[in-house]
């Protein structure tokens, strides 16, 4: 493919993407990937490049464009080396008219930015958008940190996550044998924090009620020894269904997948309630805390579906406080820096539930702020996804 003709496969496939963040459809990553697979013509370094072009428009642009071409426009302003790739060549984008229209640049719009939480200055937002790296955890069932420092010399350690190992973006860590013999898993180090801040230990009996394809369960799991009683529960099964082999991967043998029925999940609950030292409620969100990694996240989020998860949080949160034994512990985390997700949720929860209290100290000392009756942990501060992570106690 020629230079030129890579900026328009660019521009279609952001077409693609700015309409499914319209209407809720697939992931930016899921339409890049499924456009590539019908450019076989496409080599890898083309690949590559259309990419690197797609994303980095996604990141210039800073709500869903009218079109990709509004967005690439908006790329090649800051970057001359593309504006003259629209020359009309065969298959090229065409020339750019001197009034043509452009998308808007920035952060996210006025009206998101105003939702984050205090904490999150301006000084903070350059780093919500910057390549994210990528971050190991070893395995304690099979592994140590120690040997990914072996296996991935150019690496190094995270703070305050003993299990974590940090590699540049894009290392094609997942293809080394260790990972295959479940020796390690990536999660990002706000992940990480999150799994230790559950505080569970060996012998405990513990819910995931959002596990999803199971990372904090595995991370519990390597924790504990292999040795808690883990209950791993979601709604959605195709997510759900990917636990299984990742857990016989890793050598994590005590963990049971129970798969919920929307609105029915306190009665298919209902031998666990009350009995539970441990609960964890990795909610659904904005995900406003992962834009490094999912900048189109930006695009989707809307004040309808924003209420929509705070609704789900809420119902989830009621849940689990139902499953936890008295004097246990309930973790609730949210990727998202909005603070109606954060520090509101879980201060709506403490007035409706006489006798909760919220603990403190169970992150690393110089991770995160603390956020109302939580802790917000930030790309900037953190050097690691955005999180917000409250620990309550139930009464005794």
């Amino acid at each position: 493919m020629t230079p030129a003709a890579r900026i328009q496969a660019a521009i279609e496939i952001l077409d693609a993407i700015a309409a499914a963040a319209r209407d809720g459809g697939a992931p930016a990553d899921a339409i890049l990937a499924e456009a590539m697979r019908a450019r076989r013509y496409a080599g890898s370094n083309d690949r590559r490049a259309i990419r690197a072009h797609v994303y980095d428009a996604i990141r210039v642009v800073r709500s869903v464009p009218r079109s990709g071409r509004d967005a690439m426009l908006a790329l090649a302003d800051l970057q001359p080396e593309i504006a003259v790739l629209f020359d009309g060549s065969p298959y090229g984008p065409a020339p750019i008219a001197a009034d043509e229209l452009r998308a808007e640049t920035g952060l996210a719009a006025g009206a998101l930015v105003d939702l984050f939480d205090p904490l999150v200055g301006e000084g903070e937002h350059g780093a919500m958008l910057a390549r994210a790296p990528l971050d190991l955890r070893a395995n304690r069932i099979k592994a140590a940190r120690d040997d990914l420092a072996t296996l991935f010399p150019d690496g190094e350690a995270m703070p305050g996550a003993p299990d974590g190992w940090r590699l540049p973006p894009e290392t094609a860590a997942i293809q080394h044998p260790a990972y295959a013999e479940g020796c390690f898993e990536v999660q990002d180090a706000a992940s990480q924090y999150a799994s230790a801040a559950l505080g569970a230990a060996p012998g405990q009996a513990i819910v995931d009620l959002c596990a999803g394809g199971g990372g904090k369960t595995l991370a519990i799991a390597s924790l504990t020894g292999n040795d808690a009683d883990i209950l791993a529960c979601d709604t959605n099964r195709a997510r759900l269904q990917q636990l299984a082999p990742r857990a016989e991967r890793a050598g994590a043998t005590r963990i049971e997948s129970l798969l919920l029925n929307p609105g029915q999940e306190r009665a298919m609950l209902a031998d666990h309630l009350g009995k539970a030292d441990r609960v964890i409620v990795d909610a659904p969100c904005s995900g406003s805390g992962t834009w490094r990694r999912s900048p189109e996240l930006r695009w989707r989020l809307t004040p309808a579906r924003l209420d929509r998860h705070l609704a789900d949080q809420a119902k989830l949160l009621a849940i689990a406080a139902d499953l936890v034994a008295p004097g246990g512990k309930l973790l609730y985390a949210v990727c998202s820096i909005i603070a109606r997700e954060g520090r509101a949720q879980v201060d709506d929860f403490l007035k409706q539930h006489g006798g909760w209290t919220a603990d403190t100290g169970y992150l690393p000392a110089g991770i995160g702020r603390a956020a109302g009756s939580g802790f917000l942990l930030t790309p900037a501060h953190d050097r690691c996804d955005g999180f917000f992570l409250a620990r309550l106690t139930s009464p005794c």
